[in-house]
């Protein structure tokens, strides 16, 4: 499916982190602009740091997948350490932000087990400057995510990015 929102468990069910649900709307999502999200999660088991994060990100050129290479922590990158990159944004010792504070979802490794939800909630898209070539077009995005070598969770996403 090109040009619709769409997201997939790649570890279907497997792992112990399943991504429930996600929904994202305006689509396509609209850089600057406001983006609406709810999802749900579940976890068998506690996430604590090092937690690794592989991305690989493709945008669609007619009929091709080019896999975007990694530049400035933007595109097909690898973190080894999510949970340092998530305290460099919202240092520790801070409140979680909105909506995230309302619905109790942390926002700081480690992540106990059980749900997590976040119901309908907007947030700001700021103009960002994009790269030239993470601009208007059909993505699609692989998340893997490990720690010690075992996999945490997989998630699949496919999206149309349209900047103003």
């Amino acid at each position: 499916q090109v040009g619709g929102f769409a997201w997939e468990d790649c570890a279907y069910g497997k792992d112990p982190v399943v991504l429930q649900s996600l929904t994202v709307a305006p689509d396509p999502i609209s850089i600057p602009g406001s983006l609406r999200i709810s999802a749900s999660v579940s976890s068998s088991k506690a996430v604590a740091a090092p937690v690794k994060v592989v991305m690989v990100v493709e945008k669609a050129l007619g009929d091709l997948w080019i896999q975007l290479p990694c530049i400035d922590q933007m595109g097909s990158c690898t973190y080894d350490d999510a949970c340092a990159m998530l305290d460099n944004l919202i240092p520790p010792g801070t409140t979680c932000p909105e909506p995230l504070l309302t619905y109790g979802i942390p926002c700081h490794c480690p992540f106990k087990a059980g749900s997590y939800s976040l119901p309908a909630s907007d947030f700001l898209l700021p103009d960002m400057e994009l790269p030239s070539w993470m601009t208007n077009g059909n993505y699609r995005v692989r998340a893997t995510v490990s720690r010690g070598g075992e996999e945490l969770a997989c998630i699949k996403l496919a999206f149309s990015l349209q900047s103003h």
